[in-house]
């Protein structure tokens, strides 16, 4: 191990990554890679607190791991895996459990959204499974999360939960830190410009699919909701400007230029204008990576020799925690 900080992320594979992934995720992950020793995970255990059809759930893991390639992640500089194959995450999330409040969990915004959508299936892992996003991150000993806003308090529990024990049996964790990115955090539905975009969202022209096709990809965003207003300004906080806030920062994120800059280039233009360059932009973002991810895809065993070679740098890494976690609370070893 160097003496660069270990980050920690990864993304489920439930559904088709988005624009919003992307932008808010991924591509920081990429320029993180040079200053960082990077852990990435596909979190195919957190996947089934909802039912998934096991087929998709495989497929979409290797799409996902073939997407964070062509995104620019490297397979050679950084650790790729899939969560599943080191059996530590779940081992340590059942130690971190005893050591997690009823309370802690109760407040987690996600879940009182997640048991409102899937009331149906309100089970004992949708309500653990910050404890086990805990483990992931602290199994790493990582310093840094890379995360959106609206996972600021997972990073929370997470540290409550690495004090806790740490208070109890000295210097065990390391306690991370959340790390947002500083463009595109926060990429919102084209449709419900004031909620998240998202891969679950059941209007399809409410998010951009990665894998998408191109033409639909800008058909999306000409159709997005914005107002009756007409002007092209960012006011953080006005509702009524939700829609057009959402493409000046997409347009920002995409084009690497300050939302003033492109606000001042569209000062007296109109909203047709503007949608036609947001997605030419945008289309032009994803087609490279497109390809280079179809390119990546077809070669199966490509894919299969990375997660093995993956997993088995992040079981030699975790087990150095899980044996020291297990040797404090009294295993025989």
């Amino acid at each position: 191990m160097d003496d660069k900080k270990i980050i920690f992320s990864g993304v489920q594979p439930s559904g088709n990554l988005t624009l919003g992934n992307y932008l808010g995720a991924i591509k920081n992950w990429v320029s993180l890679q040079n200053d960082y020793r990077c852990i990435y995970a596909m979190m195919d255990l957190h996947t089934i607190t909802v039912r998934q059809t096991p087929a998709d759930v495989r497929r979409r893991t290797l799409e996902v791991l073939a997407l964070y390639i062509a995104c620019g992640i490297d397979p050679e500089e950084n650790i790729l895996f899939i969560q599943s194959h080191n059996s530590a995450h779940a081992e340590l999330a059942w130690v971190l459990n005893c050591y997690t409040y009823m309370g802690e969990l109760q407040r987690m915004t996600q879940f009182k959204d997640k048991s409102s959508r899937h009331a149906e299936n309100i089970n004992a892992g949708l309500f653990t499974y910050p404890v086990l996003m805990a483990a992931d991150i602290l199994l790493y000993q990582a310093d840094y999360v890379p995360v959106g806003k609206d996972q600021m308090q997972h990073i929370e529990i997470c540290r409550d939960i690495a004090q806790r024990f740490n208070a109890v049996y000295g210097d065990v964790f390391t306690v991370p830190e959340g790390l947002l990115p500083k463009v595109g955090a926060n990429v919102m539905s084209l449709q419900e410009p004031t909620k998240k975009m998202s891969k679950s969202d059941p209007n399809p022209k409410a998010y951009i699919s990665m894998m998408d096709d191109m033409n639909v990809i800008a058909k999306k965003i000409k159709s997005s909701v914005t107002d009756s207003e007409g002007v092209i300004e960012y006011r953080e906080g006005d509702e009524t400007k939700a829609g057009i806030n959402n493409l000046l920062t997409i347009m920002s994120a995409v084009t690497k230029r300050s939302i003033d800059d492109i606000v001042k280039d569209y000062a007296g233009k109109g909203y047709g204008d503007f949608k036609n360059d947001v997605a030419e932009a945008v289309v032009e973002c994803i087609r490279p990576i497109r390809e280079e991810y179809d390119r990546i895809i077809a070669d199966k065993q490509y894919l299969m020799d990375i997660c093995s070679k993956g997993a088995e740098s992040a079981r030699r890494i975790s087990q150095r925690t899980l044996k020291k976690v297990y040797k404090k609370v009294g295993f025989v070893l």
